[in-house]
Order: C-alpha cells, then sequence, then structure tokens
C-alpha cells in the first residue's frame, strides 16, 4: 500500500497587474513553488498587464508537502527580475476543497519575514534535579535554509529564548546547510506556560540581521514524553499585524489536490481483468461495461475517465481495442455522417490521449521544423480585410508603404509556403508513424466505411481520420506549440495570428475542402489552390497510413520492443574540471543527452553514435545543486555507482527552471525502482577539502539534506502506473456506484448481486454485477488497510518532519 498525492494545476490568466517598467506596463510570468522549491515556470508574456498563460502541469509529490505559491513576476532584462505579488495555497486549504480552487485570487504582498523555508535538528531533553527540572535544548544543525546573501548563501545562527533568557549558537560562514552541535540549558518553573522559541537568523556585519524562520514548542508536550528529537519545518514570523491587500492585482487559478492510497496489484486484479475481457471479445449491448461507464460519466469528468481509461489499457496492450470498441459504440448511435466524431463522447476524449500518449513524438518530428520557421520569420501575416493594418508591415523597399492588396497578396504566398511544407512533411512521415496509431486509424477507417458505404460517403472514412489527426490533434499544436512543448515562449500577437491562419487552413484541408467550411470565411479563398492540392495529398497520405497489414504491424512492435523506449532528450551542459590544485578550472560543455529506461548517454550531436554515461539500475539520485555552487542557476547532479561501487557524481546545467525540473523528473521515474536510492544527498560540490555547503571535510560523509525522489512532473510519455489508474478507475466507479445498481436493477430486475468475475477469455453472464461485486471488495480492502495503517502508526507527541 502507498498514498500518493498530486497537484493539477492550470494557471489561466492575470489582471489589474501593477506596471513595474517605466513604459507604464510590465512583462509578467509566474513562478510555481511546493514548500519554497520552485517546479514551475510559466513563459513570459510582454507588455501587458493582464497576461493570459492557459498553461496546465500535473505535479506528483509526498502527502507531507504543506503549501503551494504562485509567485507573478517581472521580467526585467538588465536587473533582477521585480516580485509583483503571490498567492499562497495550503494543502489545509486544498483538502478541504473536494473539486479544488477555481476562480480569482487577490496577489499579496511578499513580506520577506514569511519567506522562510527549511528545517532545524532539536534535540530536547527534561533534566531532573534535586530542586527545578532542566530544560535542554540542542541545536544540531538545519537544512535547506533560504538564501539571504548576494553569494547564494546565508550566516546563520540560531537564538533560543525561553523564560526571558536568551542563548545564541555560532555563527556558520556561507551555509544553508549549518551544523552547529550546541547545546542550551534552562530552567524550568512548576507550572510554568511559557513556550520555547528557537529563531534561525541570518547574520549581516553592516544591515540588520535576515529573518530565516523559527519553532515555538510547547514544554507541556516535552513533559510528557521527557525527551524528543527530529526535524522541525521553520515557520514564519506570525506576530506581525497582516498586511492589507494592495492593488497588486489577482491571478486565475485552477488547482485540485488528489490523495490515492494505491492497493498492492493483486487488489485491483478482479477490476482490470473484468474490463480487458470486455474490450478483448469486443462486447457491446445492455449492460455492458464500457458502454454504461460512458452512460455514468458526466461532461465534467469525461476528459480525465477517458484518460485513466486509455493509460490502463495501453499498459495491457489493448488501447487499439478498447478504441475500436468506442468507435463502434459511436458508429451505432450516429445516423448523419457530417456529425460522427464532433462531439466530446468517450471515444473522442480517449483518440485525443491516445495521440498524445502515443504520438507526441511524431508530432513533433512533423510540426517542430514548420513551427519553428514561423516563429523565426516573424512576418505581418493577415487574409482578413476588416484587419489588415498597413503600418505594421513598414516600409518596401522603395521607400514607401505597401498596399492593403500587396500586404494581403504577400500574406498569401507566406501561408501557402507554411502549409505546403507542412503537408509534404506530412505525407513523407507514413513510415515514422507509430505502428499502434497506423492500427487504430486502420480500424477507425474501416470501421466508418462499413457504417457509410456507397460514393455518396467516400469522404467520410477520411474525414474520420483527419477529425482527430488534423482537427484535435495538429490543429491544436499549431495554435498553442508551447502547450504541446513544441517551443518554450509562448508566441507574441503576430506570431500567434500567423499560427491561427494556419491552423484554420489545415483544418480546412482536414475538411476535405467542403462547401460548408469554405462558406465560413470567404476572405480564405486565396489559399484553396493549395487546399485543394493539399486534400488530395492528405488522402492518398490516408491511404497509405492506413495501408498496414497484420504482419507489417507486429514486425513493427516487434522491432520497437527490443529497443529500450526514450523517455527524453536535448542537449544539455556537463561539467568539467581541468587540472588540479589550485590551478584547476571548471567550465560547462554543450552535449546531446538521451535517457531511455536503460541507460543514461550522450553524444556530440543527436545523429551521432551515443556512448554510455550511466547504466540507469546505478542510478541513486538525482537532484538540484546550490546556485553558489558553480555560480550558475539551473544546474543538476546525477550520483551513480560506478563499476567497482565507489559513488560518483555528474554535474549538469539545463537551460530554464523548467528544462531543470523535467530532467529530473524523468530521471527519478524511471530510477524509482532502484535498489540502494539514496535518502539524503550535498547540494554542493566538494572543492578543496569540504563540501561547499555544510562544510563537512570527509568526502564521504552523510548527505545534508533530504533526497526528493517522489516530486516529479508528469508528461505524456511517462512510464505507466498500472496500479494508479486502477485506483482511479475504481475511484470513479465508487463515485458512480448508486447510478451503476440503478442501472442493473433497471436490467435485470432485483437479481442478487453477488457474481463472481468470468475466468480468463470468458465473458460474464452479467457483467455489471460483477463489477458492484468488485467495487464491494475493493472498498473492503480499502478499509482494512486503513486500519492496519492507524495501528502501526507510532505515536508522536510533537510535529516533527522527518
Amino acid at each position: 500500500m502507498a498514498k500518493r498525492s498530486s497537484l493539477s494545476i492550470r494557471i489561466v490568466e492575470g489582471k489589474n497587474l501593477p506596471a513595474k517598467d517605466i513604459t507604464g506596463s510590465s512583462d509578467p510570468y509566474c513562478i510555481v513553488k511546493v514548500d519554497s522549491e520552485p517546479i514551475i515556470r510559466t513563459a513570459t508574456v510582454w507588455k501587458t498587464l493582464c497576461p493570459f498563460w492557459g498553461e496546465e502541469y500535473q505535479v506528483h509529490l509526498p502527502p507531507t508537502f504543506h503549501a503551494v505559491a504562485f509567485y507573478v513576476m517581472d521580467e526585467d532584462a538588465l536587473s533582477r527580475d521585480d516580485v509583483i505579488g503571490k498567492v499562497c495555497l495550503t494543502r489545509d486549504t486544498l483538502a478541504s476543497l473536494p473539486k479544488g480552487f477555481t476562480g480569482w485570487a487577490h496577489l499579496t504582498e511578499v513580506d520577506p519575514d514569511e519567506e522562510v523555508q527549511g528545517e532545524i535538528h532539536l534535540r530536547l531533553e527534561l533534566l531532573p534535579g534535586a530542586g527545578a527540572c532542566r530544560l535542554r535544548c540542542s541545536v544540531l544543525e538545519a537544512r535547506d535554509l533560504a538564501p539571504k546573501d548576494r553569494n547564494g548563501a546565508s550566516d546563520p545562527f540560531v537564538r533560543v529564548r525561553y523564560n526571558g533568557r536568551t542563548q545564541e549558537t555560532s555563527v556558520i560562514k556561507k551555509s544553508c546547510y549549518p551544523r552547529w552541535n550546541e547545546t542550551f540549558e534552562f530552567e524550568l518553573e512548576e507550572g510554568s506556560t511559557e513556550a520555547l522559541c528557537v529563531e534561525a537568523w541570518d547574520w549581516d556585519l553592516v544591515s540588520r540581521n535576515d529573518f530565516l524562520g523559527k519553532v515555538v514548542v510547547n514544554i507541556q508536550r516535552v513533559r510528557a514524553v521527557q525527551q524528543e528529537e527530529g526535524w522541525f519545518r521553520l515557520q514564519p514570523d506570525q506576530s506581525k499585524n497582516q498586511r492589507a491587500e494592495g492593488n497588486l492585482g489577482s491571478l486565475q487559478l485552477e488547482v485540485r489536490l488528489r490523495d490515492e492510497t494505491v492497493l498492492p496489484s493483486g487488489c485491483y486484479q478482479p477490476l482490470v481483468q473484468l474490463l480487458c475481457q470486455e474490450v478483448k471479445l469486443g462486447t457491446q449491448g445492455p449492460g455492458q461495461l464500457i458502454p454504461v461507464i460512458e452512460e455514468t460519466t458526466s461532461t465534467e469528468c469525461r476528459q480525465e475517465v477517458a484518460t485513466t481509461l486509455l493509460k490502463l489499457f495501453l499498459g495491457q496492450g489493448l488501447a487499439k481495442e478498447f478504441l475500436d470498441l468506442l468507435f463502434q459504440l459511436e458508429l451505432g448511435r450516429t445516423s448523419e455522417a457530417n456529425t460522427l466524431f464532433r462531439s466530446n463522447s468517450l471515444a473522442s476524449k480517449s483518440m485525443e490521449s491516445f495521440l498524445k500518449a502515443a504520438g507526441m513524438r511524431y508530432l513533433h518530428g512533423v510540426l517542430g521544423p514548420i513551427i519553428d520557421r514561423v516563429f523565426e520569420q516573424k512576418k505581418y501575416v493577415e487574409l482578413d480585410p476588416s484587419k489588415v493594418e498597413v503600418k505594421d508591415v513598414g516600409c518596401s523597399g522603395l521607400h514607401r508603404q505597401q498596399s492593403e492588396a500587396e500586404v494581403l497578396e504577400q500574406s498569401a504566398q507566406t501561408l501557402r509556403a507554411h502549409l505546403g511544407a507542412l503537408l509534404s512533411a506530412l505525407c513523407r512521415s507514413v513510415r515514422s508513424c507509430p505502428a499502434v496509431i497506423r492500427a487504430t486509424f486502420r480500424q477507425l477507417f474501416k470501421r466508418v466505411r462499413e457504417r457509410f458505404p456507397g460514393t455518396q460517403h467516400e469522404n467520410v472514412p477520411y474525414i474520420a481520420v483527419t477529425s482527430f489527426l488534423c482537427l484535435r490533434f495538429f490543429s491544436p499544436a499549431i495554435m498553442s506549440p508551447k502547450l504541446f512543448h513544441l517551443r518554450e515562449r509562448h508566441a507574441d500577437a503576430r506570431t500567434s495570428r500567423t499560427l491561427l491562419l494556419l491552423a484554420k487552413a489545415v483544418q480546412n484541408v482536414g475538411n476535405m475542402d467542403t462547401p460548408v467550411s469554405r462558406a465560413k470565411e470567404s476572405w480564405m479563398e486565396p489559399l484553396q489552390p493549395t487546399v485543394r492540392q493539399g486534400v488530395a495529398q492528405l488522402k492518398d497520405f490516408i491511404t497509405k497510413l492506413v495501408d498496414l497489414g497484420e504482419k507489417e504491424e507486429l514486425d513493427l512492435q516487434r522491432t520497437l520492443s527490443l529497443q529500450a523506449p526514450l523517455v527524453k532528450e536535448g542537449p544539455l551542459f556537463i561539467h568539467r574540471t581541468k587540472g588540479r590544485g589550485p590551478l584547476a578550472s571548471s567550465s560547462f560543455k554543450k552535449i546531446h543527452f538521451s535517457l531511455t529506461t536503460e541507460a543514461f548517454s550522450f553524444a556530440k550531436t543527436p545523429g551521432s553514435k551515443k556512448s554510455t554515461l550511466i547504466k540507469l539500475a546505478n542510478v541513486r539520485a538525482a537532484e538540484k545543486v546550490e546556485e553558489k555552487s558553480f555560480s550558475s542557476s539551473h544546474v543538476m547532479q546525477v550520483i551513480y555507482s560506478d563499476d567497482a561501487g565507489r559513488l560518483q557524481t555528474v554535474y549538469l546545467q539545463c537551460k530554464c527552471v523548467n528544462e531543470l525540473n523535467q530532467w529530473l523528473s524523468a530521471l527519478r521515474k524511471v530510477s524509482i525502482n532502484n535498489a540502494g536510492l539514496l535518502g539524503s544527498y550535498h547540494p554542493g560540490v566538494f572543492r578543496g577539502d569540504k563540501w561547499s555547503c555544510c562544510h563537512q571535510k570527509d568526502r564521504t560523509d552523510r548527505g545534508c539534506d533530504k533526497t526528493r525522489s517522489r516530486v516529479t512532473l508528469q508528461e505524456w510519455n511517462d512510464p505507466l502506473d498500472q496500479d494508479l489508474e486502477a485506483q482511479l478507475i475504481y475511484r470513479h466507479l465508487l463515485s458512480v456506484e448508486t447510478v451503476l445498481r440503478e442501472k442493473h436493477r433497471e436490467l435485470n430486475g432485483d437479481t442478487e448481486i453477488g457474481t463472481v468475475p468470468a475466468g480468463p477469455g470468458e465473458a460474464s453472464e452479467d457483467p455489471l454485477a460483477a463489477l458492484l461485486a468488485v467495487l464491494q471488495d475493493l472498498r473492503v480492502s480499502h478499509s482494512s488497510s486503513q486500519a492496519d495503517q492507524h495501528s502501526s502508526e507510532p505515536h508522536c507527541t510533537l510535529e516533527l518532519q522527518t
């Protein structure tokens, strides 16, 4: 049994932000921190006080996290970025909102005394004596303190206060991971209710000391246990009056916390087996599970259910069969060919998820160069005469302003070039399209042709394929390339308009250039020759795409199964040291890296021969590095054991915080089941004769910070977690159990529910009854696991962070 927590985050937009630049505007972006650790950075939206981001993220993290904070920043090219304000949502707040937080939140001012982080290690003891008892407080160490100085560190010391008496530790210079090992004693007065206050401070020679956080300990609780030791989370100073919300603007957010208790795999086998039997046999009709699940799933959660089911069947190797069943169900209730797959049905939502899960690399290969060219050219493109702005174009070579007709003609030429290049790239991509996608489209094409035969419906099978490939996959990626990881930044207004017009043209081609699509926007007429040519190209492409025999499909899948799946690849900067001693120099060199489920490899260029840097089974941790270590940000370290069993570390620099967290997430997810994973590490480097983080002189000394192997960002190519997907399906079915029971009574009268699942390869006589019985068994298993968990939890009197 394991507890899993995840945050679904959507950063929508901001409004009424204050102007931070001399131009009267701002360049806002958001930083998302979980317990003070930056995990997400949105793109910068330039020159606006009402930015729109629309960015979505899924973060997996330990159940012990405390808060998630959203900082709105103003990017500055020449100076440090300005902080506009923040929104903070605690874990308790999110846990009290089953549907999550949705809406506008006012930005509040960022108070340095509230921006605390880290933990402090204390040992508290009561010492009996002839007279009054004495309290001994040992200040051992701290970790992950906030860096307050320009050098990226702090000079921390601890102030311990009790009953009017104050004692202080020594100052540890230039460290966010200090070790003091100092002890203080105080006399305890009988019946005194005063608390022990332990404060961490950053010492400054010239200015006032900076507050790093505090811990307040209830002495009565210490009396009850006599001795306690552990890590205490540093808290902000709450003694100040709460600052009133100023005119800092607002942020629109959608944040949902999900806590799941995942049972052992065996508990979910009956549920998975029941669903897989139906998909394998392709059974339809009243009382069958997939139609009932679709019928009982609300529009609000249909995308979530579709994605979970799709991942479950992908893991079982039944994605094609699952989608084929959904195609048949939708075709069975569709009478008009022009309405086929146009609604947000379970089939449409599942197919969207399938294309993202199985085809994202294919999408990047086809669209990537086209999108890059649009961004690099930055041409003014407009086809709608009512929106043409001649002044945006500037002057021609003859130093005269262009006419509207010239602008429209040049725009049409640019779009024709982009559309032609995209269609050519698509037509050349048949062999690079994943076999499972080709096989799924083959089934779709076949089912639609069987349902709508005849020459009058000749284009319907092609339109069915393009309704997913073009309208629900390629077009959204063209309009929002950042959301599909095609670009790191959002497009500016000019580029966005070009992308929108290109997406419209792709949609017209995908609709097979029907009169209806032409009539909507007559000003798209200049593209018609290219669109008509594109329709012929697209039909030829689809014909080749679906022309995949079962033997060829098996051969392609077998070839793919022999290769280690590629998890992530891209350029990184590896740290190299030249020379030894005081004359040693270090630098970062750019190299192309690739991560598979077997190895972490590198090559000079993407196309050159790869060399294995680290065998994946040898990875022990992947963590961030303190900025002060190399005077560079976004550096990570991969700790691994060499062939002799010795721990080694490689340091790699990323371009930005998002790339850093994406690489860390990928490395952590593929190595999560490795033996010998580290529980602690050094966030600094061993330079000279000591660690830069905690100043310890033993290179093999235990790490001064805890590893964060469970903090990851969700990506479409994540390794599938079958138990988690089964748990999510169980939770959804449990939420509609009453409806399922009513449906069963409607179909079977008052028949008693108690049917067990059928054996392998057999269809249950009453699958709905079998499903309800499985849900009951899972409910019992969850209740038992919770009871076992409560009975095995140790009694803790202090709130410790272990």
